[in-house]
C-alpha cells in the first residue's frame, strides 16, 4: 500500500470532508430539519479524528479497548452521523432516514442507535461528565484507550462542564481530550455578547494543558491532537471555526442555527460546496 505524504493526506481529508458536508446538506434538507451551521463548523474536526486518530474497525465491533467520541453539543448529530458513515462504521443507506418517524438516527444521538454512538447527548452540559466517567474507566481497566468529547463554546456556560473539568485534573486524566468547537455563536447571539469569557485562560486555570487551534486547518488540528496525552492532565483544544463554514450565505450567521434551506439555497449551497477547490 502506497504511503501518502502529508500533502496528499490533507487533500484525502479535503475530500472526505467535502462528502461529509454534501451529505449534511442532504439529510438536514430532505428532514426539513435545522442546526446545519453547528454540524459544518465540525466538520474538518470529526473528519481528521476518524480517519487519523481512531480505529474505526475496534469501533465497529464495540471492542473493549476501542477509542471513545462523544458529541456533547448533540444538536450537530447530522455531522456526527455523516462521519461515521464516511469511514464506514454505519450504512451510508441510513443517513436519508435522519430526523424521520421511526429513523435510529434522530435529531440528537441516541446511545447504541448506531456503531460509535456512545452516549445520549443534546441536553447541554452532560457530554463531559461521561467522558469523563468513560476515561477514568479505561485507566481503571488498565488500557490504553482515549476518550474524545467535542463540545460547543456556549455549552461551556454550563455549570456541569466546570465540575467535569476539576474531576478530570483531580483525576490526571491524560487520556481524555476536551475538543471546545469555538464558532462564537450559540442559540440567541453571539457567545461573547451573552457571557464573555476567555475559555482558554479558564481551562488553564483549572489546570488543564490547553491549545488554541485553526478548527478547518487539518495541520494544525493534526498536530494539536497528536500533542495531547503527553502530560499527567486532561488536554484541551480550543478549535476556532466558523459557524456553516463552507457556504458563504451560512457563514458565521446566527439564523443558521436554526433554519432550513429553501429548494433554491439547497442548490446554491451544492454547487458552492462541490466548487470548493480540493
Amino acid at each position: 500500500m502506497k504511503t501518502l505524504n502529508l500533502a496528499e493526506k490533507n487533500r484525502a481529508l479535503c475530500k472526505k470532508a467535502q462528502e461529509v458536508r454534501l451529505s449534511i446538506l442532504d439529510m438536514v434538507t430532505n428532514a426539513k430539519s435545522s442546526h446545519i451551521g453547528s454540524a459544518f463548523s465540525i466538520v474538518e474536526i470529526l473528519t481528521i479524528i476518524y480517519n487519523e486518530f481512531m480505529s474505526t474497525n475496534l469501533i465497529k465491533n464495540k471492542a473493549k479497548n476501542r477509542d471513545y467520541f462523544i458529541l456533547s453539543k448533540g444538536h450537530a448529530a447530522s455531522a456526527f452521523y455523516a462521519t461515521l458513515a464516511s469511514v464506514g462504521i454505519v450504512s451510508s443507506d441510513l443517513l436519508s432516514t435522519f430526523y424521520q418517524d421511526g429513523s435510529v438516527l434522530a435529531g440528537h444521538p441516541t446511545k447504541d442507535c448506531v456503531a460509535g454512538v456512545e452516549a445520549s447527548t443534546g441536553s447541554l452540559g452532560h457530554g463531559l461528565s461521561m467522558a469523563v466517567g468513560i476515561a477514568f474507566a479505561c485507566k481503571q481497566d488498565g488500557l490504553s484507550s482515549k476518550a474524545y468529547v467535542l463540545l460547543g463554546d456556549g455549552e461551556c456556560q454550563e455549570g456541569s462542564v466546570w465540575e467535569a473539568v476539576m474531576l478530570a485534573v483531580r483525576l490526571k486524566l491524560n487520556n481524555l481530550i476536551i475538543i471546545i468547537d469555538s464558532n462564537k455563536l450559540q442559540g440567541f447571539d453571539r457567545t461573547e455578547d451573552l457571557l464573555p469569557s476567555s475559555l482558554k485562560n479558564m481551562f488553564e486555570g483549572f489546570g488543564c494543558n490547553c491549545l488554541s487551534v485553526d478548527g478547518h486547518d487539518f495541520i494544525e488540528l493534526r498536530t494539536a491532537i497528536g500533542f495531547c496525552g503527553q502530560t499527567h492532565g486532561p488536554d484541551v483544544i480550543i478549535a476556532n471555526t466558523i459557524k456553516g463554514n463552507g457556504v458563504s450565505f451560512m457563514q458565521d450567521k446566527l439564523e443558521w442555527h436554526y433554519k432550513s434551506l429553501s429548494p433554491e439555497q439547497y442548490i446554491l449551497a451544492k454547487n458552492e460546496i462541490l466548487k470548493h477547490k480540493i
